[in-house]
C-alpha cells in the first residue's frame, strides 16, 4: 500500500470515529462497512459495471464490495417459537413474557446487510396464542415495553413488523399503542384483504397511521399470489418469503440511462439492454460470491436450525427514476407529454417496464429456485446521488395529480413489482375525523391496481420519507450535530433536504 493510500485511509477512519452525529454503534457499523469496501468486487463482475456505476446508471446500494451475508433475511419466528433454539439456549416460550424476551434475544442475534434485523415477524400471529390467555392490561403493558425496546435498541427504520389480515386482540393492542408511543421503529405493514379484514379494524389502522405514519397497507392477495402464501413485508416494503429473503438489491437509475441515449430508439435498442444485461451479470456475480465463497449459508446458526433456507432467497432487480426517464425520452422526441398527467407519456412508461420485465424474466439464476430461477422487480425508493431521480415508478414530488387521477395512474405500474412498490398520500387534519373515507379511498386505489399504500398526517412529527419512518424532531437534532438512536435519520437527511419530502402534496377530504 502506498503512503498516500494509507494516509487517506487514516483520514477516512478518523472522520468516522470523530463524527459527533454517530452513536458508538453507528461508528462501529461505519467502520465495518469501510473495511468491507477495501475488498474487491466479486469475481465475475463485468467491466461494463464500473463504467455504468461511474455514470450513475447502476447503483449497488452500499451493499459493500464483498458482502458476507444476504441483504435481507426473514427468519421463521413461528418455527423458533415452536422448537426453541439450541444455539440461543432457549426453550419454546410458554407465556407472553417468555415469548417477548425470546424474540428480543433472537433479534440481537439476527442480522441482515447491517447489524439489525429487517424483519421482526408477524407480531399479531406470534403473540396472539399468549395474549388471549393474558389479562389485557398486563398484555398491553408488556407489548408496550417490547415495542419501546425495539425502537431504542434496533435503531433502524428499515426494521419491519407485520400484522393482519385478520383482526386479533394483539393487532388491536398494537394499534392502540402506536399513537401513544410515537416510535419510528419498527416500520409496520398491515396485510390487507377487503374480504377478510373488517372495515372497523382497517379504519382503526388508518386512524393510527394518520397519527404516527404506521401501519402501511399491503394488498395481501397480490403478495400471496406473486411471492407465496408464507410471505413477509420487510425493510421498506419488500415482499419476501419467510424463511428466506433476498441475496441482493441492485438498482438502475432509469433517468441516467435515458440521458445517455440519443433518442427512444437508441434507448430501447442499445442503452437500456446494455444496462440491464450489466446489472443482471453483476447480480449473478454477487450472489455466486455470497453462496459459494462466504461462510453465511454454510455455518450461520439460522441455517443450521432451519430458521432460514438458502433456496428461499431471491435477487431483487431494482429501478428508480421512471418518471424522469419518460420525461427525458419525450423531450428528446420534441414532445411535451409528461409522466403522470399525459396518457402518451404513461404508455411510454408501460413500454419501458414491459421491456425491463421481459428482459429480467428471460434471465436465469440457479440460486433463485423459489422464484423459478428468476430475479424479481423492485421499485426502489432512493439513495445518495439520486438528484432529479424519483423513487421507483412514482410521480415526482411537486407534480402530483388530483387524488383519484393519481391512484388510477399508479395502477399502470404497481403490478410490475411483486417484491416491493408503494405510494404515499399524506392527508391534512380533516382526515383524522373520517378514517372511513380514507379506507374508501384505499379500497378504490387497490381496485385501480395499487398494491401498497401508506399515509400520515402532513403536520405530524412522524413521516414516511420514501418507504421508512423518521421523526422531524430527530432530523432537527441531527442538523444541530446531535446523535440520535435511529441510524435511518442519517439516511433521511439527504432526501428531506434535497428531494422535497416535506413538499409532498397534502390531501384534503
Amino acid at each position: 500500500m502506498s503512503n498516500l493510500n494509507y494516509k487517506k485511509m487514516v483520514k477516512d477512519i478518523e472522520a468516522i470515529v470523530n463524527d459527533q452525529t454517530k452513536t458508538h454503534i453507528q461508528m462501529e457499523m461505519a467502520l465495518a462497512k469501510y473495511a468491507e469496501d477495501l475488498l474487491p468486487y466479486p469475481k465475475g463482475t463485468p467491466n461494463e459495471f464500473y463504467r455504468l456505476f461511474d455514470n450513475l446508471e447502476i447503483c449497488d446500494l452500499n451493499e459493500g464490495h464483498g458482502p458476507y451475508s444476504a441483504r435481507y433475511i426473514l427468519p421463521d419466528y413461528a418455527k423458533f417459537f415452536k422448537n426453541g433454539s439450541e444455539f440461543l439456549k432457549i426453550d419454546p416460550p410458554r407465556s407472553l413474557f417468555e415469548a417477548i424476551n425470546a424474540l428480543l434475544i433472537m433479534y440481537h442475534n439476527v442480522h441482515s446487510l447491517d447489524r439489525f434485523p429487517v424483519y421482526v415477524g408477524q407480531l399479531d400471529e406470534l403473540f396472539e396464542p399468549f395474549v388471549i390467555n393474558e389479562d389485557k392490561q398486563k398484555a398491553k403493558e408488556m407489548i408496550k415495553w417490547f415495542l419501546m425496546h425495539i425502537d431504542r435498541t434496533l435503531g433502524s427504520s428499515f426494521t419491519q413488523a407485520n400484522i393482519g389480515p385478520n383482526e386479533t386482540k394483539t393487532g388491536n393492542i398494537i394499534l392502540e399503542l402506536l399513537p401513544e408511543l410515537q416510535i419510528s421503529v419498527p416500520n409496520m405493514t398491515l396485510k390487507y384483504d377487503p374480504n377478510i379484514t373488517p372495515d372497523q379494524f382497517a379504519q382503526k389502522a388508518l386512524a393510527c397511521a394518520l397519527k404516527c405514519a404506521n401501519p402501511a397497507f399491503a394488498l395481501d392477495a397480490f403478495y400471496k399470489d406473486k411471492i407465496g402464501i408464507n410471505y413477509g413485508i420487510a425493510s421498506c416494503y419488500n415482499g419476501l418469503l419467510i424463511g428466506g429473503g433476498a441475496y441482493t438489491l441492485t438498482r438502475m437509475r432509469l433517468n441516467r440511462v435515458a440521458q445517455h441515449s440519443i433518442d427512444e430508439k437508441d434507448f430501447f435498442s442499445n442503452i437500456l439492454p446494455n444496462a440491464i444485461d450489466t446489472q443482471l451479470k453483476f447480480m449473478d456475480a454477487k450472489i455466486k460470491s455470497i453462496v459459494e465463497n462466504r461462510s453465511f449459508f454454510k455455518s450461520d446458526w439460522l441455517i443450521k436450525e432451519g430458521l432460514i433456507y438458502r433456496d428461499r432467497f431471491m435477487g431483487l432487480f431494482g429501478i428508480v427514476g421512471l418518471n424522469e426517464c419518460v420525461d427525458i425520452l419525450m423531450k428528446k422526441a420534441n414532445k411535451k407529454a409528461k409522466y403522470g398527467p399525459d396518457e402518451e407519456a404513461n404508455l411510454l412508461g408501460v413500454k419501458v417496464m414491459d421491456f425491463i420485465e421481459n428482459s429480467v424474466n428471460a434471465h436465469e439464476n440457479k440460486y433463485c429456485e423459489a422464484y423459478d430461477n428468476h430475479f424479481v422487480l423492485h421499485a426502489q425508493v432512493g439513495a445518495a446521488d439520486d438528484d432529479d431521480t424519483s423513487p421507483g415508478a412514482r410521480i415526482a414530488i411537486g407534480k402530483e395529480l388530483p387524488l383519484y387521477d393519481h391512484l388510477r395512474q399508479l395502477g399502470h405500474f404497481h403490478h410490475y413489482f411483486p417484491s416491493g412498490v408503494g405510494d404515499i398520500f399524506p392527508f391534512d387534519e380533516t382526515a383524522s375525523k373520517n378514517p372511513a373515507a380514507i379506507l374508501d379511498i384505499f379500497k378504490g386505489g387497490f381496485a385501480c391496481g395499487a398494491k401498497y399504500l401508506s399515509t400520515y398526517q402532513g403536520d405530524g412529527d412522524l413521516i414516511r420519507v420514501t418507504g421508512y419512518l423518521v421523526k422531524r424532531s430527530d432530523i432537527e437534532k441531527l442538523k444541530n450535530n446531535e446523535a440520535v438512536i435511529n441510524s435511518s435519520v442519517n439516511t433521511a437527511l439527504d432526501p428531506i433536504e434535497n428531494r422535497g419530502i416535506f413538499d409532498r402534496k397534502v390531501r384534503s377530504l
